[in-house]
């Protein structure tokens, strides 16, 4: 029996020393197509690291962001790896909330990383994220619904324009909405795709001298021309619509025209997901009166916040997610026109690819040409084209889109969201004690 209870104890403890040499990282990602796809095709990274389980925490985009936030403000120390952004990861760089990746291992080819994402996830020359895909915008189209209407889109069309095209196509009674748009309020949902509209206009959130400039003439041009296109030509509900749910509407062949993120081009090629795969047609995003500013660049990337309980082995795990061969992984699993895109040189340089998607050259310029420290006709004292680059933008960003949403769904006139708007930021920058 001795013997027995020392064999017993023996095996107990081997066990303990087992478990405890087990690394568990949680990792925080938005609920978008390509993220859900991470999770599924993880079991090959869990098959190369067995000393290592993954945990995930899968959120709508606007609860992502106020999580992760929180989170990596209070040290809290509850995910080991975060999806974040361009907007995000310079300035919690700055306060010493990430860790840096300067020791990338030569195999990643950290080169082959597009460098306006590279520069644009870095800060003070060291990289803090590693990017899962980058993107710009572009306009998605029904060339059957164009060719029947009798009209040709353009390479380069015009927010006039794509509303006299939406017009032509618009038909109510068969569920068949001209434009498709985001209304959903948050500083990354409606308003990320608001602003370059805005600064097609010749607008800008802020003069030099750090004073909001949201009830000025060009403002009202721009979210006039976005929310008009919305209450003629769109859907339903669009004040509830983010980018999940106006993609389910491309989709499902409900939208004529929709001007949004790049990376939508993928899933709506694959016929699995969409109805429209041998319909679609791509342009530039539109410009109002000007073209600088008027598609945004962004990325979501992969951070490992200062409080991760194993940063090596949470690097590991972001080193697989955004590798050459996790991309070759997924074309194996789901075809190439389906990998994450904009973020290497040598997916660009894939003859596959080229081949399946028909919208990566167009992906790739509109991300090249995205120019965050000059997107304004007037200078600015801010980075960013969606967005405005310091902390505070992500509270007051959200606020203005709630305005927005109410204008969209009718509860509110322009000039009244636009005035609150107004009214609202110039609080927030005299609270944060602008200008500095």
């Amino acid at each position: 029996m001795k013997n027995l209870a020392a064999l017993l104890l023996g095996a107990t403890a081997f066990a303990g020393t087992q478990a405890f040499a087990e690394t568990r990282l949680t990792i925080a990602t938005v609920n978008n197509n390509d993220m859900v796809v991470m999770q599924k095709l993880s079991k090959d990274f869990e098959a190369k690291n067995p000393d290592i389980k993954l945990n995930w925490v899968i959120l709508e985009e606007n609860v992502l962001r106020q999580k992760v936030t929180t989170d990596i403000a209070t040290q809290g120390g509850q995910y080991d790896v975060m999806t974040i952004g361009m907007f995000e990861t310079p300035l919690w760089a700055e306060k010493g909330w990430l860790a840096d990746f300067s020791d990338v291992p030569a195999g990643y080819k950290i080169d082959d990383v597009l460098s306006s994402v590279r520069d644009g996830l870095s800060f003070d020359g060291k990289l803090y994220a590693l990017p899962f895909y980058a993107e710009s915008q572009m306009t998605f189209y029904r060339k059957d619904l164009f060719d029947k209407a009798g009209i040709t889109m353009p390479d380069q069309p015009t927010w006039e324009q794509i509303g006299q095209f939406a017009e032509k196509i618009t038909e109510r009674d068969k569920e068949i909405y001209g434009v498709c748009l985001r209304g959903k309020p948050g500083w990354g949902e409606n308003m990320g795709q608001i602003a370059p509209v805005v600064n097609s206009y010749g607008g800008r959130w802020f003069d030099m001298e750090w004073k909001p400039q949201l009830d000025t003439a060009a403002w009202k041009e721009g979210v006039t021309t976005y929310i008009d296109l919305l209450t003629k030509f769109g859907p339903p509900g669009a004040a509830s619509n983010g980018f999940n749910e106006t993609l389910a509407l491309f989709a499902s062949g409900k939208c004529g025209i929709w001007v949004d993120a790049t990376v939508a081009a993928g899933f709506l090629t694959d016929p699995k997901q969409s109805q429209v795969v041998d319909k679609m047609g791509y342009a530039n995003p539109p410009i109002g009166k000007f073209e600088k500013g008027n598609h945004y660049l962004w990325a979501w990337a992969l951070a490992v916040p200062a409080s991760a309980k194993d940063p090596e082995a949470a690097k590991k795990f972001i080193y697989w997610a955004t590798s050459q061969d996790y991309i070759k992984l997924v074309a194996a699993e789901n075809g190439w026109a389906a990998v994450p895109p904009g973020t290497r040189t040598s997916t660009y340089e894939t003859a596959d690819y080229i081949n399946a998607a028909p919208f990566a050259k167009l992906t790739l310029e509109t991300i090249q040409t995205a120019n965050p420290t000059d997107a304004t006709q007037e200078k600015v004292p801010y980075r960013g084209i969606s967005y405005v680059g310091i902390p505070e933008f992500q509270s007051f960003g959200t606020a203005v889109g709630q305005h927005m949403a109410a204008a969209i769904a009718g509860q509110s006139s322009i000039d009244d969201a636009l005035a609150a708007s107004q009214a609202l930021v110039e609080r927030a920058m005299k609270q944060a004690g602008y200008p500095k």
